[in-house]
């Protein structure tokens, strides 16, 4: 999904952790991070995940409640205002079905504090050329970003699904979750912002997302098109490939 403001579309990436790491390494995100599933919500599946959890990544249906809390928590934010740092890294997305790299680029662009990315790369170059950018011209330049488009369709190859129709209706969704300054925010491209969900640290950042994460659940109207994955040190402290 994305905003009505492009045609353009790419076919959605599959929300694998494999894939993933291969797409992320291959942009420039070091080989000592890793993806892995998160395979519940109680304490002991939660201690599976290698830490400290730098960000969560979250695919989800889009049903008609899930729009409607989704239009609902936008009039809250417009009426009430909310906590928002300066510090996070954001864009819209306006390319239908690249909600997948989008979350990905929400992960780790604001995490660049926590590991070193090559400025020779393709991460190293975007966050270098988009950072004074808002949303808006973010989501622009991915709009005219060739070499994202290639690896992205790369990303989507290596994956274990049958790939859809490109003309097909997608209703599931990709966001992040991450801490920035203290706060835990959900980045969606598709929303007018960030949104905060209160406090967090990067210690207990995966059990903070777990009540965010059950928001979603319970707007999927008996849907099991779940998948969570962390981004967190790789088994063995290199690619998980």
């Amino acid at each position: 999904m994305a905003s009505k403001s492009s045609s353009k579309k790419w076919l959605p990436l599959e929300s694998n952790p494999d894939v993933i790491a291969h797409f992320a390494h291959t942009l420039g995100l070091p080989t000592t991070i890793g993806f892995h599933d998160i395979f519940g919500f109680d304490d002991d599946l939660l201690a599976m995940i290698p830490m400290p959890t730098f960000a969560v990544l979250l695919l989800f249906p889009i049903t008609p409640s899930s729009e409607s809390a989704r239009e609902k928590q936008a009039l809250e934010i417009e009426k009430n205002g909310q906590t928002c740092s300066d510090e996070v890294f954001y864009t819209k997305q306006t390319i239908g079905n690249a909600c997948g790299t989008i979350g990905l680029l929400h992960a780790v662009g604001n995490c660049l504090g926590e590991f070193d990315v090559n400025k020779g790369t393709y991460f190293g170059t975007f966050f270098e050329n988009t950072e004074n950018m808002t949303p808006a011209e973010r989501a622009a330049y991915l709009e005219t970003d060739d070499s994202l488009e290639t690896a992205h369709a790369g990303a989507v190859a290596a994956g274990e699904t049958v790939v859809p129709p490109i003309d097909e209706d997608i209703n599931l969704h990709f966001v992040a979750l991450v801490c920035v300054d203290g706060g835990l925010y959900e980045l969606d491209g598709r929303k007018n912002g960030p949104v905060f969900h209160g406090k967090t640290t990067k210690e207990t950042l995966l059990k903070d997302s777990v009540p965010v994460m059950k928001q979603f659940v319970e707007t999927a109207e008996g849907s099991v098109s779940f998948n969570a994955i962390a981004m967190a040190p790789a088994a063995g402290g290199d690619d998980e490939q």
